[in-house]
């Protein structure tokens, strides 16, 4: 169990104060209530306060069906395929698979309210210290700082996701109220605005009073993946401002890249200097079904025997073979974050499939799949760059890492490329590469020559069940080297969907199930149909 303090456990009711007249001019003394003249904060009651504000990430991302499956199952590298004991539902991941989404979709829905959800309460806690409600003292600058640049990155999330969405940074709103909708790059400069405003009242500790929440170097990992992608969002590259962000970090010397990779994933993984911020987890505290269950989502039943788990696992999702067809089988990425192969109890002995064509064969994931409409026990290896321990519930423990230091590395790597330092990139992708070809470190070197090269991902249709395929090949994406170097260090975390688009792939190319689009439109997402029935203020955006 992880002894340490959760910002995102501890309820804000303990903090809420209530003021108000009396009708009559009685002298008793109120102890249900917190006077706001009466309260005198302490820093752990400011860090529940600001606490409350950053709960609402861990449902944005790792809920059932939030942000992280519409970043993963969308793009290149996952897949949730028909299963023949179900991961149908309605074809909604199916939909994601073939980018045929539409605006009623659970990703769009859920996205959306969750991510609002978050602002809402960031706006509540803002106003309640900007008014007085609840004193602060001393800490009212650099709390109010850090709710900006928290609130910001909410904001990240909707740019990132629909674009187009109404700015909202009052509480004390009118009856009624509907909010006008802004554009992208208005979004976009607010958020930076946010931080770059901010970000020099923020602490400057990477220590436990600092761990999952918004330090100086974490809102300058956010501004750098602003100015990366900001070509997308505003049409205008910022790559100087990019390599500029990437510095902060790397010149604080608060972080440094693990031994292993595989360090950053552990269950007990928050005491990791690679960890630039976290979404803290723990099973005893965190309650919610789907908190984080990725274990469950792609684990075969049988595998509750690997791993003693109190649950039993629903056997969906899965990698894409032409993915791993990418690795270099001597990397450790490939060796340890992915589960393939002949399965086993924990105390050695074979599994074998229960259910399906294959039923009473040895239970061995093989990385192949016959496309997204079938998928057997057999079929795909399965995600393990988080450490699922023996005997997890249906929620594991780990804390999930939103921005690590590899990230800072790989964002400098990527502008010095884009800005004619190939060289200079190449040294820092070799970096981060040494920890994953131990036994053989010619392996790990790259040069800007290759980085400049195509990609090595086989892209094309390779849907046996629909007799489908292409031949498309990466050769002709730009930098396309550096987009596997991406796909390699960075699978499973959530990032894919926004690095094909930046690279110019997301519907350009096939793979699996999925055929090119050639759809522009698919890089948003749709604002939810019913945001827009209830807010005549919203225009739909394009294709939808």
């Amino acid at each position: 169990m992880k002894m340490r303090f959760n910002i995102y456990a501890l309820p804000l009711a303990m903090l809420m104060i209530v003021t108000g007249m009396a009708c009559t001019k009685l002298k008793d003394k109120p102890y249900t209530t917190i006077i706001s003249t009466e309260f005198n904060p302490t820093k752990d009651d400011i860090a529940a306060l600001v606490g409350a504000g950053y709960s609402q990430w861990r449902f944005i991302l790792l809920d059932w069906n939030g942000l992280w499956r519409a970043q993963e199952v969308t793009a290149d590298q996952l897949v949730i395929p028909k299963r023949p004991w179900g991961w149908f539902d309605d074809g909604v991941y199916q939909r994601l698979h073939r980018h045929t989404w539409t605006t009623d979709d659970d990703v769009v829905n859920q996205t959306w309210s969750r991510t609002y959800a978050g602002i809402t309460n960031c706006n509540r806690i803002i106003y309640q210290i900007e008014s007085g409600l609840i004193p602060v003292g001393e800490a009212k600058p650099a709390t109010l700082a850090e709710l900006k640049v928290l609130r910001a990155s909410y904001y990240a999330v909707l740019c990132d996701f629909y674009g187009n969405v109404p700015l909202v940074t009052q509480f004390d709103l009118p009856m009624g109220y509907l909010p006008k909708q802004n554009t992208r790059k208005e979004v976009y400069d607010f958020i930076v605005k946010e931080i770059t405003g901010n970000i020099q009242l923020l602490s400057s500790a990477n220590d436990v009073s600092t761990y999952g929440k918004y330090n100086k170097w974490a809102a300058f990992t956010l501004l750098a993946k602003m100015y990366l992608n900001a070509g997308v969002y505003t049409g205008t590259p910022q790559w100087d401002k990019c390599l500029s962000a990437c510095d902060s970090v790397i010149h604080s010397n608060a972080y440094i890249l693990e031994a292993a990779q595989k360090n950053v994933f552990i269950t007990e993984n928050q005491h990791s200097k690679e960890i630039v911020l976290a979404i803290p987890m723990d099973e005893d505290y965190t309650n919610n079904w789907n908190a984080f269950d990725l274990h469950m989502q792609t684990l075969q039943q049988e595998n509750q025997a690997t791993y003693n788990l109190k649950n039993t696992p629903w056997g969906g999702i899965c990698a894409i073979p032409q993915f791993i067809s990418t690795f270099d089988q001597a990397d450790a990425r490939y060796q340890r974050n992915w589960i393939k192969g002949q399965q086993y109890t924990s105390s050695g002995q074979m599994l074998y499939v229960a259910q399906g064509d294959f039923a009473g064969k040895p239970l061995s994931f093989v990385n192949e799949l016959p496309g997204l409409e079938k998928g057997e026990s057999v079929h795909g290896f399965r995600l393990g760059k988080f450490e699922i321990k023996m005997g997890a519930s249906n929620r594991l423990s780990n804390d999930f890492p939103v921005f690590r230091y590899a990230e800072v590395l790989m964002m400098k790597a990527e502008s010095l490329l884009r800005t004619g330092k190939a060289d200079e990139a190449a040294a820092i992708v070799t970096q981060v590469r040494q920890r994953d070809f131990i036994n053989d470190p010619a392996k790990a070197v790259v040069t800007g020559t290759q980085l400049k090269a195509g990609s090595v991902y086989a892209y094309g249709m390779k849907d046996q069940v629909n007799n489908q395929f292409t031949n498309e090949g990466g050769a002709d994406i730009e930098y396309g080297r550096f987009l596997d170097e991406l796909g390699w260090e960075f699978d499973q975390e959530g990032h894919r969907r926004t690095d094909l688009i930046r690279f110019g792939v997301f519907t350009k190319k096939s793979w699996l199930s999925h055929a090119v689009t050639n759809n522009n439109n698919r890089i948003l997402f749709p604002i939810p149909r019913t945001e827009i029935q209830k807010n005549g203020n919203l225009t739909q955006n394009p294709g939808y």
